[in-house]
């Protein structure tokens, strides 16, 4: 409920004059939304491009012009922010179930291969090979960063490749073929070479495609009754 409060003007009669509830110059909501999206991004470049070892929170908050306490009161300590900073970018990474289902067609390999290039390009994105460089080499120090980007990403790409092989491929006559196995086996053999990019290895689109329509083709003859 806005103030009011009562105020002379000479000589005139006093009259109300409503206060907003917000000081001059004080952030919107929108306006600290937006100023925490560019502190967790320019935290990430600094974590991506000197590790977490080197990384200080003075340089970052100096890159943006924020005061250190402002770093503190929202996060706590270095730690808290760089999880921040990382689980957002795998957030904003991971490839939503919706688009994979999105991408299925009559034929279950052209549809495996359509997935296997969703996959694959998001790998080779650069947010997907800097997100790999940094997970694979801070997960010793901080294992919860490797397990909350194998739940929101791997495990739910797991989760619907099995549904997927359980409605468009009879595995019943396959002793061998549980779902959960196949479904690790098709991203391993797909997205493997995509994976080394992520240490520098220059790969070739065009083969890299090759080598996507050779993988699927296998897959399937491996696990497809003759």
């Amino acid at each position: 409920m806005q103030a009011i409060e009562q105020i002379a003007d000479g000589d005139a009669a006093a009259r109300p004059v409503r206060r907003t509830g917000r000081s001059p110059g004080r952030p919107t909501r929108a306006q600290v939304e937006q100023r925490n999206r560019e502190l967790l991004d320019k935290a990430l470049d600094h974590f991506l491009e000197k590790g977490f070892e080197r990384t200080t929170i003075d340089a970052i908050t100096a890159s943006l012009g924020m005061a250190k306490r402002t770093v503190y009161a929202r996060y706590g300590d270095k730690a808290t922010l760089f999880r921040a900073a990382l689980q957002r970018a795998i957030d904003e990474w991971i490839v939503p179930v919706e688009q994979l289902r999105a991408a299925e067609c009559e034929e279950i390999e052209a549809t495996l291969l359509a997935i296997a290039r969703i996959l694959i390009a998001n790998i080779m994105s650069p947010a997907g090979l800097r997100l790999m460089r940094i997970t694979n080499s801070e997960s010793y120090r901080m294992p919860e960063i490797g397990q909350y980007s194998y739940r929101r990403g791997t495990r739910q790409t797991i989760d619907y490749l099995v549904d997927l092989f359980t409605r468009r491929i009879d595995l019943r006559g396959d002793a061998l073929a549980d779902p959960q196995e196949v479904a690790l086996a098709f991203l391993n053999l797909v997205l493997g070479e995509a994976r080394a990019s992520a240490w520098g290895m220059q790969l070739d689109e065009a083969l890299i495609d090759r080598h996507a329509r050779f993988r699927v083709s296998l897959f399937l003859k491996g696990l497809l009754p003759r």
